[in-house]
């Protein structure tokens, strides 16, 4: 999910920087409806999901956010 406000600079980004995975943003920057529900207050915001979609993990970073990847992949 992004918080752009300009499509085409989102789009060149994504382009730039040959992200594959699924784009989305309605380019309301910080009036994001969806960051709003998953109470994203800084960029970047990580959210580690379960097989079931299920958040299990917010906002790590560096070490933390390695160890628990390395700890849900090894269940």
């Amino acid at each position: 999910m992004s918080l752009d406000k300009d499509a085409k600079a989102w789009k060149d980004a994504i382009a730039k920087d040959k992200l594959t995975w699924n784009q989305v943003s309605n380019l309301k920057f910080w009036d994001e409806p969806i960051a709003a529900q998953y109470k994203v207050e800084s960029i970047p915001a990580t959210f580690i999901l379960d097989a079931s979609g299920n958040v299990v993990a917010k906002d790590l970073r560096g070490d933390a956010l390695r160890a628990k990847i390395l700890e849900l992949l090894a269940q």
